[in-house]
């Protein structure tokens, strides 16, 4: 398996990531995308990435951080993205759910990324809260842009349906085994098996057996299993099928397919 967005760079787990990591392993996974959202954070996953050979780095300016983003700040995530191991730009986007930076800047910074990661031939990690209109006008508008990936998709199927017509990747995390998640359940049964990625976002959104407890890589599996029941195939289907994905659209392979 394969988790594609994961924090694990994150204070929560400063003070256990090695046993984390193991656990992850052992629950099957050959696959860990660490994300950035500043310029700290993106340092840290770039520092992750390099100490594990299953983990990989984004490193980005996460829409809540956007009034920091300036133009030494995009020099200092040029710098980084050059880094062995980075495979994307983001966690990028627009939040106007939250609204902790203002929507202009938001707005600036996004096209910023979205510029950087078309210039590097990388993919983008898209986070979108409540803006759905200014995020699929920002992606339709530069078709220069490599695979774009909407991290944690939280819309209905018609918004999935015209962000996959853009070519974009689906990464559905753990809250899609949510009871009450009744869109997200009809989003996990139509998007093509080409298109669909799995992550966990951790330590946020634990999936439903283990919800109200920090979240780490290895309950990716509990996402796994409610989405093959839902699309009517096996889990060992589905893992290979997304497995495949994120090494298509990031451009890694498992340590042991190194040799």
């Amino acid at each position: 398996m394969t988790d594609t967005h994961a924090h694990i760079n994150a204070p929560a787990f400063a003070a256990d990531l090695p046993q984390v990591v193991a656990r992850a392993t052992a629950a099957g996974l050959t696959a860990i995308i660490v994300v950035g959202v500043d310029v700290p954070s993106s340092q840290a996953a770039v520092a992750v990435a390099a100490q594990y050979p299953n983990c990989w780095a984004t490193v980005g300016i996460h829409p809540h951080e956007a009034n920091s983003c300036t133009p030494e700040t995009l020099r200092q995530l040029e710098a980084l993205a050059r880094a062995p191991k980075v495979v994307a730009i983001g966690e990028t986007g627009l939040d106007y759910y939250r609204n902790y930076a203002a929507k202009p800047a938001q707005q600036e910074a996004f096209a910023a990324q979205l510029d950087l990661a078309a210039r590097l031939r990388l993919p983008a990690v898209v986070h979108m809260r409540e803006a759905y209109a200014d995020v699929y006008a920002a992606l339709g508008a530069d078709r220069r842009l490599p695979p774009v990936v909407m991290h944690c998709f939280s819309g209905d199927t018609t918004q999935a349906r015209d962000f996959i017509a853009l070519g974009c990747m689906i990464s559905l995390a753990g809250t899609v085994t949510y009871r009450s998640a009744r869109k997200l359940h009809d989003v996990a049964k139509m998007v093509p098996s080409e298109r669909l990625l799995l992550e966990t976002d951790c330590p946020y959104l634990a999936p439903a057996p283990r919800r109200g407890k920090r979240n780490e890589p290895a309950y990716v599996r509990h996402t796994l299993e409610f989405i093959a029941r839902k699309r009517g195939v096996s889990p060992a289907h589905l893992e290979e099928i997304t497995d495949a994905n994120a090494q298509t659209t990031f451009g890694i392979a498992s340590p042991d397919a190194d040799g």
